[in-house]
């Protein structure tokens, strides 16, 4: 596999020449531009052999080991809350550690938190931007972030209020050069985001300063993924691929190729060995860490929609994928078998966010609508 891991290096270097390259001057070069195409045409090549020898070692996938385990149970999971609010599109709902409470974000101009529990509203704050893509709720519950076409991500304090009674804002992070389409949380004082910039950055909340700022893709960042342990990531991106970082590096350790459209959702595996992904080539897929290997490729009963959200159960057995035809699909992870659907949306659902105690599902479309299903 060394051969392979060389490959993969160069691949990746290249990919991060064709960003720039393409953004020369802020404009975009002819598409006959004679060093664009050589260096597509190599990118392309490199692309084709490693793919030959990565299926020279993948000996076997998930479905063929566990093809004799029993069948997972049928998943019955319903609406327990329909949590109504909104007035326009919500684009995001992320749990808060505590697995009871959620934040969405919604084209009209709010951030609401949700009891799930009891289907109440906690707070609503307004935004000065309506243009919200991504929220995130801290483990502690103390604070959220948000951010989307405004290209700055603003974190507020839910334990402090302004003159207008709001949760408090206590930072604004500013420099993107494009849209904030993702944003995660380590700790009260430290976040990572992901921007259309086709840039990572960290910071460090209590200085508002970046920690690191690094160009991640050759194409818009769309999801972060944090491992259990908090200490790696992953990223995927509309570049078609997938990438696993060390918080204290500007390398990626791994890069991820499969996915023949936008990665739009990666989700680390509760064992912080695998991840899975959703993405616009209408699969989900499962990448195993150890191996480099695309290890399972889960498609829906009838291919008409991609895939804009995933997430993974408690135990990692069923996969759950928020698509563009307003179902959530679930699979078992490990025969490969399509378990069912969630319905209920009348629209695109957007996001999907797992309970960390593993208890609930919450949901959120472009019916305006948040569902809370367990």
């Amino acid at each position: 596999m060394e051969s392979n891991g060389v490959m993969k290096h160069a691949a990746s270097a290249w990919a991060f020449q064709l960003g720039p390259l393409a953004r020369t001057g802020n404009t975009m070069p002819p598409k006959d531009d004679p060093e664009l195409q050589k260096l597509r045409k190599e990118l392309d090549d490199m692309m084709k052999k490693i793919k030959e020898e990565q299926d020279k070692v993948a000996d076997k996938t998930l479905q063929d080991i566990c093809g004799d385990m029993a069948d997972a149970p049928k998943v019955r999971l319903t609406t327990k809350k329909l949590l109504k609010g909104h007035i326009n599109k919500v684009n995001s709902v992320h749990f808060s550690g505590d697995s009871r409470h959620a934040v969405t974000g919604s084209l009209d101009g709010k951030l609401i938190i949700w009891d799930t529990w009891t289907g109440n509203k906690v707070q609503v704050i307004p935004l000065r931007s309506s243009w919200v893509m991504s929220v995130a709720f801290a483990p502690s519950g103390n604070y959220v972030a948000c951010g989307g076409m405004d290209n700055m991500c603003t974190i507020y304090d839910l334990n402090n209020r302004d003159s207008t009674g709001a949760a408090k804002i206590v930072r604004e992070l500013l420099g993107y050069e494009g849209f904030l389409s993702s944003c995660r949380f380590l700790d009260d004082k430290t976040i990572i985001t992901g921007s259309g910039d086709m840039k990572i950055c960290l910071w460090d909340l209590e200085a508002g300063k970046r920690s690191l700022e690094f160009e991640a893709h050759s194409g818009d960042v769309v999801s972060i993924s944090l491992s259990p342990d908090s200490k790696t990531y992953i990223t995927g991106s509309v570049d078609k691929s997938c990438r696993l970082w060390d918080l204290r590096d500007e390398k990626p350790k791994q890069t991820f190729f499969g996915h023949t459209s936008d990665v739009n959702s990666v989700c680390f595996h509760p064992s912080g060995y695998a991840f899975a992904t959703g993405s616009e080539d209408k699969t989900s897929r499962m990448f195993d860490i150890r191996s480099d290997q695309n290890v399972a490729t889960y498609c829906p009963p009838n291919s008409t929609s991609g895939f804009t959200s995933c997430g993974l159960s408690f135990s990692g057995r069923y996969v759950l994928c928020g698509s563009d035809d307003s179902s959530v699909h679930i699979w078992d992870t490990l025969k490969n078998q399509h378990n069912g659907c969630l319905t209920g949306h009348e629209n695109r659902i957007t996001s999907l966010s797992v309970a960390g105690n593993g208890m609930a599902v919450a949901t959120c479309s472009w019916d305006n609508n948040v569902r809370v299903w367990v």
